[in-house]
């Protein structure tokens, strides 16, 4: 298998339980014995869906086509990911209760904004790194303070503009935490922002707070196309996918661009991607709008010549880093916070060892 047909396969496969289609020919596929599965773990890894591929082809009663030493491996991981997401929930509830006696709301989102709320069916489907939450602004620093007398520590310096505080780790806790300002960067934030989102929050029984439906796709869209430059490099992220097939059950992209016109290319060439990733048509023709056809196009190129493609966005990554490093540089001669965000990466020997020796 190549790594577009594996990928397709993939992600037919994460939505056969929502698309009678795709689990009739995922099962035709499974039973002519073809599958490559180390393909189907190395990538299903890297995407950090490989737990959800295990839950969807469980439900789906299709284990039995599968090797039992694969699928032994499967219910492990996917067990030891259910235990992590557990201690996230009880953190992310400390981390609540506590900001609430505050008279603070955090808003949690992504991955552990669904797990709380229970997007998943198995709290083992979802892979989180970060407990991700967004404050109003007169209220972040405060928080900080609040978690940093409850013996959560900073592990860096961040600049003021930055969208989120410098995240915070506590010992013996499981997960950082990223106090978010802003859901973006400039000058993406100036639509989509805690304003544009707070007449929607939604509150649980439970005293949880959470994005409204529509703000939630929105969020899963412009994570993955802007902060994570989906969009400029044309990559794909089956776990951003994944919440995405599951929140579609109760918003369609439509409304998203709807209350959000300004990121109409974005929204669209996202829709576009996904519908490719769940239909697994090789084609852009099919489509009559550019956006679609352009994206879909580019997405094609990069599965369809994946050595030149990774030097493209090895090309694409220097561009950007260098972009966004250059501005940071730059107001560091007349901001404090910039200043100091520079000074401290120039004389942190840990971070010249993350960019020299990261994999």
């Amino acid at each position: 298998m190549t790594y577009k047909e594996t990928l397709f396969f993939i992600a037919k496969s994460l939505t056969i339980n929502h698309e009678e289609k795709n689990k009739v020919l995922i099962e035709a596929e499974l039973k002519l014995g073809n599958i490559d599965w180390d393909a189907i773990v190395k990538v299903s890894t890297g995407h950090f869906v490989f737990p959800a591929l295990y839950c969807n082809l469980k439900k789906a009663n299709f284990l039995h086509y599968l090797p039992e030493e694969l699928v032994n491996y499967m219910i492990h991981i996917t067990d030891l990911n259910r235990e992590r997401n557990q201690q996230i929930i009880d953190q992310a509830k400390e981390i609540n209760e506590l900001l609430l006696k505050n008279n603070i709301t955090p808003i949690f989102l992504k991955g552990t904004g669904n797990l709380l709320e229970d997007l998943y069916e198995d709290i083992g489907e979802r892979m989180v790194g970060d407990i991700d939450i967004i404050l109003k602004k007169e209220s972040v620093l405060k928080a900080n303070k609040i978690l940093q007398n409850n013996n959560y520590r900073s592990t860096s310096i961040m600049f003021d503009d930055h969208r989120h505080l410098p995240r915070l780790i506590k010992a013996n806790k499981i997960a950082a935490i990223e106090l978010h300002k802003d859901f973006l960067e400039i000058p993406y934030r100036v639509n989509f922002n805690y304003s544009s989102v707070e007449d929607a929050i939604l509150k649980t029984n439970k005293n949880y707070s959470f994005l409204g439906d529509i703000d939630k796709m929105a969020m899963n869209i412009f994570s993955n196309q802007i902060t994570d430059d989906g969009y400029e490099k044309a990559t794909i992220s089956l776990r951003n996918y994944y919440d995405f097939i599951l929140l579609s059950q109760n918003c369609l992209s439509k409304e998203v661009f709807k209350k959000y016109p300004k990121y109409k290319k974005i929204i669209i060439s996202y829709w576009a991607v996904n519908s490719l990733l769940k239909s697994g048509d090789n084609s852009s023709k099919t489509s009559n709008n550019p956006i679609e056809k352009k994206q879909i196009d580019k997405v094609l190129w990069i599965l369809n010549n994946p050595k030149i493609s990774h030097f493209y966005n090895k090309i694409k990554d220097i561009k950007i880093y260098l972009l966004s490093r250059f501005s940071i540089l730059i107001k560091a001669f007349y901001k404090k916070s910039n200043f100091k965000f520079v000074l401290s990466r120039i004389t942190s020997l840990e971070w010249y060892k993350r960019r020299v020796f990261r994999n």
